[in-house]
């Protein structure tokens, strides 16, 4: 699969706006007003393929009206790459008929499994790292990718259980799906933090191992503290609260290394109000410029 992809079909319906080097957040559509009443750039919006599968009414209105001026980042919750009975045929043919109406600048999806059988189990579910495992999943991933005519971005999980039988690393094996696949990566930095915390890894390790080169989108949340049976720090990937400081820290790192990626804050809970959200994606926006800064400069004294 190559970017390539898409400037294939039918003429664009609407403009071809770039997230590069910008940071967005999910979009809300209490928040619309706020947003138009705005001035100045806004960065990007993600959305949630599964909220827009109907075929009209005020989300798809909201939606276009935004559309119109942003780039939008379409993020699918609910394809179940990871599961091994055989991809949803309506529910790719659903969002291929969403990519093909709002050309999102970005498309993605999670590494886990949500489906049994006919039911959908609300809920982004691990999966062993075994060489079946990865056979399978990049199986859902070609068929995607084919099915919408682009390459889609993989994201990393919030864990909180391990599989014995995993034969390899979760970075080893995103690594190797993307090479199979030609698929790029969305580096969840609240997930690395989340997981490594839940598993007691070095989250810098982690992020070290993990192919920075094919990020093509990062996300940033909030997490909730709980304890677990025993009483030890459980953490959750919540997304009902601004990013915490440690999660900052490692996004910082990324940004750093790989340099500036579109960048994403997802809140879906207990949602404020639009300025409080677009406090944490000034934030990020703060980081991706200084190292953009940084970079320009670099290259003109080399």
């Amino acid at each position: 699969m190559t970017s390539s992809l898409l400037e294939t079909g039918a003429a664009l319906r609407f403009p071809r706006i770039s997230p590069a080097g910008q940071a967005g957040t999910s979009f809300k559509p209490e928040h619309l007003a706020a947003i138009i009443a705005e001035s100045g750039p806004q960065g990007f919006f993600e959305v949630h393929a599964e909220n827009y599968m109907g075929a009209g009414g005020p989300p798809h209105r909201a939606l276009e009206r935004i559309r119109r001026d942003y780039p939008v980042s379409l993020h699918g919750v609910c394809m179940s790459l990871g599961g091994p009975q055989p991809l949803d045929r309506e529910h790719l043919a659903r969002f291929k008929t969403l990519v093909d109406r709002y050309e999102p600048a970005l498309v993605s999806e999670h590494l886990a499994w949500s489906t049994h059988l006919d039911t959908y189990l609300n809920d982004l579910l691990p999966l062993p790292y075994t060489a079946a495992t990865l056979s399978h999943v990049c199986d859902h991933i070609d068929e995607m990718q084919t099915a919408i005519g682009r390459p889609i971005l993989l994201e990393n999980p919030s864990t909180y259980v391990l599989f014995k039988d995993s034969s390899m690393s979760e970075t080893e094996f995103i690594s190797e799906i993307s090479r199979r696949t030609g698929c790029g990566l969305l580096l969840d930095v609240n997930n690395v933090f989340v997981s490594a915390t839940n598993h007691g890894f070095s989250a810098l390790d982690y992020l070290r191992d993990f192919p920075l080169s094919k990020v093509g989108e990062i996300h940033l949340a909030g997490h909730a503290e709980q304890a677990d049976d025993e009483g030890d720090l459980l953490l959750i990937d919540s997304h009902d609260g601004p990013v915490a400081d440690a999660v900052w820290r490692l996004y910082e790192i990324v940004i750093a290394r790989r340099g500036p990626a579109p960048t994403l804050i997802e809140w879906d809970s207990q949602i404020p109000d639009w300025p409080v959200l677009r406090a944490e994606a000034l934030a990020a926006q703060a980081i991706l410029d200084r190292h953009a800064g940084h970079r320009e400069a670099s290259h003109a004294h080399g």
